[in-house]
């Protein structure tokens, strides 16, 4: 049985499904979902690229504003977990990073949550016994470190509403193919928009992530003292919330391709919306996390020193320093003002951190 045929019979045997549970079942179904399948979804032979996969200079940098963040916290015990760490790429190119410093190395333990069977498989094979796997971010509750995430959020199932003379709640319902109905919005819903302080116009559609908000907020009770690193794509309300976005930010990506249709190509393609970085901050900030810095990737790379390493690379290396350059323009140009990073702490009172060093146009 396909994964639609799944679907389906759960809509003819239950009734329409909200398109948050619809998408959940696209990704994330247990053996047919476009996450938990076996199957290449990142990289030439996947559907769509990550930074990591363009170079591991983008690792390297990460390890070095978590080094920063070990001596800010005291250059002791220091615990770095990774959510959702994909094919296990950036682990390893922070984790190369973090070994050159020995004492670091020493006190560092490093953790990756991962839902998906089968890329905890592929990190396995890929870092060995350097890390440790876990179910859940409770399970190392009291912890002194950082928790960081790449493109992770952006992925998590959504609801979408558009606003008609009331708030309403897109619903999949299937008669000869899927179709949308709309449903009074729930209270969770209404208040999620008046938290914000936002208004929606008449028409307006929209995501809603409230697995986003319940996700930082478990990060914010478990974390004792450190940082929370998150990198994605997004805008904080004042931008996503915009006339021009009324249509809402849904994308699918199918090898290398985008299209807006969610119900096509069903646990084949990756559906992903626009991570609203003003709610992680205030839900966070429930949880007592305090913000750091909010900032692109044009910005936030610089100011870890990516033209530094250009320069040495050039004078150390210079038969790969045209390609590493190009790499780096690609991590900086193209996809520097696509990529926020949105950096919270609990405990720790820091002046700024270097990846915070260069101010970017955003403010959350």
């Amino acid at each position: 049985m396909s994964l639609s045929d799944i679907i389906i019979q759960k809509i003819q045997q239950n009734g329409p499904i909200s398109f948050r549970d619809f998408m959940e079942m696209a990704l994330y179904h247990p053996e047919l979902g476009y996450y938990t399948s076996q199957k290449d979804r990142i990289g030439k032979r996947g559907d769509f690229y990550t930074s990591p996969n363009v170079t591991s200079i983008f690792g390297e940098m990460l390890g070095r504003q978590l080094e920063e963040m070990w001596r800010i916290l005291g250059g002791k015990e220091f615990t770095v977990v990774e959510m959702g760490a994909g094919t296990g790429l950036l682990s390893q190119d922070v984790l190369g990073y973090l070994k050159r410093n020995q004492e670091l190395y020493e006190n560092l333990e490093y953790c990756i949550i991962e839902k998906s069977q089968s890329m905890k498989e592929e990190q396995r094979e890929r870092l060995g016994g350097e890390v440790r796997w876990c179910n859940s971010i409770l399970e190392i509750s009291g912890m002194t470190g950082c928790v960081f995430s790449n493109e992770l959020v952006d992925a998590f199932p959504v609801h979408q509403v558009v606003m008609g003379e009331e708030l309403m709640e897109v619903f999949v319902d299937y008669k000869d193919g899927f179709l949308e109905v709309l449903k009074p919005a729930s209270d969770g819903l209404k208040d999620y928009f008046v938290e914000l302080g936002v208004a929606l116009p008449p028409g307006f559609r929209t995501e809603v992530n409230l697995d986003a908000l319940r996700w930082i907020q478990e990060i914010g009770s478990s974390l004792k003292r450190g940082f929370v690193l998150t990198v994605d794509y997004g805008y904080p309300s004042s931008e996503l919330y915009q006339e021009y976005r009324s249509s809402g930010t849904l994308m699918c990506y199918y090898r290398h391709t985008t299209n807006e249709n969610p119900y096509e190509h069903t646990g084949e393609q990756d559906i992903t919306s626009h991570v609203n970085f003003s709610a992680l901050e205030r839900w966070g900030n429930k949880e007592g996390l305090e913000l750091c810095g909010f900032t692109d990737q044009a910005h936030f790379l610089p100011g870890l020193g990516i033209e530094e390493y250009l320069k040495k690379l050039q004078e150390s290396d210079p038969k790969n320093y045209l390609k590493k350059m190009l790499q780096v323009k690609t991590l900086v140009m193209e996809m520097g003002e696509m990529f926020k990073i949105l950096i919270q702490k609990k405990g720790v009172e820091c002046t700024e951190l270097s990846g915070l060093k260069f101010q970017s146009r955003w403010r959350i």
